[in-house]
């Protein structure tokens, strides 16, 4: 018997016909699963930050279009609009109250009023997206319309509150820097006026022009931000600032209509709220829709 009639036979290999469509398909499938976005790498990318949001540019006529749009709201829901407005109205007369009994809050308490309108606006927002899509708004659905994004509205609405609160105290040290104790006016605006207090009056409202930007610049869409988006409250609130910042001109003329309105809506005894309040507060949100890329 011959040595290679005992020698072991070798094993078949592979045909390199099977073994190369094999070896191809192990390689192909490496790269493609390691390029593959994850599901939270693509939500992580769609996530809202308070940089990838896109702005419009806008033009200085804009916030008078606004304003006519808020006046067609007005006109198709007039009834949900005056009951926003009689709230307005008594608010105004509950700040009549506060001057009264403690002057010194007053002014500030006033423009935080006027500046915190977005907040206060929230119920109105909801009745132009409502006619905006088309569908018919209801009072009750618009005072409910804080529940839709309840956490991140209080966030926000607790950051307005403090900013009063820091802005109440410092009118209150301009008051006690400025005088010998605590004035009396009396319940008298025309006191505070005088011209002896040319030195206090140019303190307050260089401190309250401080607090009255900084509060503007973060609200001016922000609340309308939070009921539009799923978005967060720090990113509404920076989003509006940059929205302020990278166009200053146009919101410093949308800022002098709300003011101009408002300070004219007081005259008759608050009574012009009725009207002129509901109108600014959908003014508001067409100023969101026109400013914010959705």
């Amino acid at each position: 018997m011959t040595p290679q009639a005992h020698a072991p036979q070798a094993q078949p290999s592979t045909p390199p016909a099977e073994a190369a469509p094999q070896a191809a398909a192990d390689t192909a499938s490496t790269p493609t699963q390691s390029l593959a976005p994850s599901n939270e790498d693509e939500a992580e990318s769609r996530r809202d930050t308070s940089f990838n949001i896109p702005l419009h540019p806008l033009r200085l006529r804009d916030p008078l279009c606004w304003l006519a749009a808020g006046w067609r709201d007005f006109k198709r829901a007039p009834l949900i609009g005056m009951f926003y407005g009689l709230c307005f109205m008594l608010m105004g007369w509950a700040l009549i109250g506060v001057f009264k009994h403690a002057p010194i809050y007053t002014l500030a308490l006033s423009a935080g009023f006027l500046l915190m309108g977005p907040f206060l606006c929230l119920g109105l927002y909801r009745v132009s997206m409502k006619l905006e899509m088309g569908e018919k708004p209801r009072l009750l659905d618009s005072l409910l319309a804080w529940n839709r994004r309840l956490s991140q509205i209080t966030i926000f609405g607790g950051v307005l509150l403090i900013l009063e609160m820091i802005w109440g105290r410092a009118a209150l040290i301009v008051f006690a820097v400025s005088f010998d104790g605590m004035p009396d006016f009396a319940g008298s605006i025309l006191k505070l006026l005088d011209p002896q207090n040319v030195s206090f009056i140019i303190a307050y409202l260089a401190v309250g022009g401080v607090f009255a930007g900084l509060i503007f610049a973060i609200s001016v869409i922000s609340i309308p931000m939070l009921l539009a988006r799923e978005t967060d409250a720090v990113t509404a609130g920076l989003t509006s600032l940059r929205l302020v910042l990278s166009q200053p001109l146009v919101m410093l003329f949308w800022g002098f209509l709300i003011t101009a309105g408002v300070v004219l809506a007081l005259l008759p005894g608050f009574l012009g709220l009725i009207i002129i309040g509901p109108i600014l507060g959908h003014a508001s949100w067409h100023a969101y829709r026109a400013a914010v890329h959705d």
